[in-house]
């Protein structure tokens, strides 16, 4: 049976941390939180657990994930973000794991709230991420701020049972700021990769997203919400590509 170290990192989540360490209580060994010169009570809520506190510089998403994952000390990590739980089912799957490790990951179910009501379409359910994994087959990658764990080729992973929950926003106006941070991350990783930003992609890609959010994947089932979020997330895209090539034009 593998140890288990659970790796979250933080910045200002006192709304949210005890909520996520809390579920991971019964299932990690240890518990490893890097924070980011919170200004919160984030560094007090966590002294109520028994976990390794480190402050760390925040350089972007996959590095900050990545020195966290580092600061482990088991052969096998859980990652949540400090706005994640482990539902009362996907924790007995983890356990379950634990006791009967058999491949090198676990995938999850994320099962999105927002702005107070669970998403059951668009692609925020079933928002599948890989969590559970043998930290020597794995590592953080992808493009900031829209990382995710890469496994080495021919590694063996599963679905764990059970959902991943996940509040990221309260209200649309929590949504929209983040939304607003988000393009700035992805237009400058973008132009660090030599990605264009053409007319094409500024119109046809938001419209497409949003024809692919609330329609394809159903969204106007999930009723305003559904309509919000499609909105919102075309209209990321749009931001996006928009602030990529005001950076191609200031150089």
């Amino acid at each position: 049976m593998p140890q288990i170290s659970a790796v979250v990192i933080t910045f200002n989540e006192e709304r949210n941390i005890e909520r996520c360490l809390e579920s991971l209580s019964n299932v990690a060994d240890e518990i490893v939180v890097v924070d980011s010169f919170s200004t919160d009570k984030t560094l007090e809520l966590c002294r109520r657990f028994n976990v390794k506190f480190f402050q760390h510089k925040f350089r972007g998403y996959i590095e900050q994930k990545n020195f966290a994952a580092a600061r482990a000390t088991h052969p096998v990590i859980i990652s949540l973000d400090a706005d994640e739980a482990l539902s009362p089912e996907l924790e007995q799957s983890v356990l379950e794991a634990k006791n009967n490790w058999k491949v090198d990951g676990y995938y999850c179910n994320r099962r999105n709230n927002y702005y107070g009501k669970w998403m059951r379409y668009t692609s925020r359910y079933p928002d599948r991420k890989l969590r559970l994994w043998d930290r020597n087959k794995g590592v953080w990658g992808g493009t900031n701020p829209h990382d995710r764990v890469i496994m080495e080729k021919g590694s063996k992973t599963v679905i764990l049972n059970g959902d991943l929950e996940h509040y990221p926003y309260s209200t649309i106006s929590e949504h929209i700021a983040q939304v607003n941070r988000f393009t700035d991350i992805a237009a400058r990783s973008y132009y660090d990769q030599n990605i264009g930003s053409g007319y094409l992609k500024i119109i046809v890609h938001p419209l497409w997203k949003f024809f692919r959010e609330y329609v394809i994947r159903r969204g106007f089932l999930d009723g305003f919400n559904g309509l919000v979020v499609s909105a919102v997330t075309s209209f990321e895209t749009f931001l996006k590509y928009v602030k990529l090539r005001q950076l191609y034009r200031r150089q």
